[in-house]
C-alpha cells in the first residue's frame, strides 16, 4: 500500500437526456472523515450511497461533495392557476359597473401575476431512478479520480517525509560522535564544575562534591535520548514503507521525536552539541508539518 494525502480535487461531468450534470470533490486536512454534501433538491436519496462509497476508500478528510445539474433541451409546461383566474375574472366582472374602463384582454389577464405558470417538465419515478443511476456511476468516476490524486500526491509527501527520517538518523548520528561526550571531555569538565566548588568553600564537604559530580556526569548523559531517537528513525521507516493510513502513528511518532530532541538540547554541556540539537529540532519540525498531510 501507499501512502495518501488527505488533500485532492476531481471532477466529472456527463450527460444523460436533458440533462447535464457535474460532480466536484474537494478533500482537504481533517482529524477524522468529515462530508459535507451540496445536492440539488430531490437529489438527497444519493447521499447513504456516496457516503457508503466514500468509506471503502478514504479514512480521513474533510471531503465536500458538489453536484451541479442543469436541465438542456427540455420544453417548459405553461399551467394555469385555475383558482387565481377564477378570482381575477370574478374581480372584473365585479368592477365592470364601477369604473369606466376597457374590458380585459387575454393577454392582460394572462400577465398578471400567478395566473399563468412555466414549469419544468416533472420526471416520472423510472426516469428518476435511470437518472440517479448515472449520477452514482459519474460520482463513483470523480471519487476513483481523488483517491488516484491523493495516491499521487502522498508519494510525494512520502519522499519528503523519507527525506527527513535520513536527517534526522544524521544528525543524531552526529550527536553521538560529538567531542562533548567522550569520557575525556566529561571528565574535563566535571574537572572544572569541582574547582568553581572548591575556590567558593575550601571546606566543601566531600560528600556533597560526589553529589554534585554525580549530577553533572547524568545531565551530560544523552545515550537514552540518542537510542530512542534511532528506533523512532527505524519505525517511521517502516511505517511509510508499509503505506495505508498511518498519518495518526506518524504524528504520534513526531511527537517522539520532539521530545527526545528537546531533551537533548537541555543536557547539552556543548555549544556544538546545542547546535547539532537546534538542526534536529528543525527536521523534526518539517517532519511533523508534512505528517498533518498524511491519512
Amino acid at each position: 500500500m501507499t501512502l495518501a494525502s488527505m488533500t485532492g480535487f476531481a471532477r466529472a461531468s456527463g450527460v444523460y437526456g436533458v440533462l447535464r450534470w457535474a460532480w466536484e470533490l474537494k478533500s482537504v486536512n481533517s482529524k477524522g472523515l468529515d462530508l459535507r454534501f451540496r445536492l440539488p433538491p430531490g437529489r438527497d436519496v444519493l447521499e447513504p450511497a456516496i457516503r457508503a462509497s466514500i468509506a471503502k476508500v478514504l479514512n480521513r478528510g474533510n471531503v465536500t461533495i458538489n453536484l451541479t445539474i442543469n436541465r438542456e433541451g427540455a420544453a417548459p409546461q405553461v399551467r394555469i392557476n385555475e383558482d387565481v383566474l377564477a378570482a381575477v375574472v370574478a374581480a372584473s366582472k365585479s368592477l365592470a359597473g364601477k369604473i369606466d374602463a376597457q374590458k380585459p384582454t387575454l393577454d392582460g389577464i394572462l400577465g398578471i401575476k400567478g395566473v399563468m405558470e412555466v414549469v419544468e417538465t416533472e420526471e416520472s419515478e423510472a426516469e428518476r431512478e435511470a437518472a440517479n443511476r448515472v449520477l452514482l456511476a459519474g460520482f463513483e468516476t470523480a471519487l476513483k479520480d481523488l483517491v488516484e490524486m491523493r495516491g499521487k500526491e502522498g508519494d510525494v509527501i512520502g519522499g519528503v517525509l523519507s527525506d527527513r527520517v535520513t536527517e534526522i538518523e544524521k544528525l543524531t548520528s552526529r550527536a553521538e560522535s560529538s567531542p562533548s561526550r567522550s569520557i575525556e571531555a566529561i571528565r574535563a569538565k566535571l574537572g572544572e564544575q569541582v574547582k568553581e566548588l572548591l575556590g567558593a568553600s575550601p571546606a566543601f564537604d566531600p560528600e556533597r562534591l560526589h553529589q554534585e559530580a554525580a549530577l553533572i556526569a547524568a545531565k551530560a548523559d544523552i545515550r537514552e535520548e540518542l537510542d530512542r531517537l534511532m528506533a523512532h528513525v527505524g519505525a517511521a521507516r517502516a511505517l511509510l514503507k508499509g503505506g495505508g493510513s498511518v498519518g495518526r502513528k506518524l504524528d504520534f511518532l513526531a511527537q517522539e521525536f520532539n521530545r527526545e530532541s528537546n531533551t537533548l538540547c537541555s543536557k547539552s554541556n556543548d555549544v556544538a552539541l546545542t547546535a547539532i540539537g537546534l538542526e534536529l529540532k528543525t527536521a523534526v519540525d518539517q517532519f511533523r508539518e508534512q505528517v498533518q498531510n498524511i491519512e
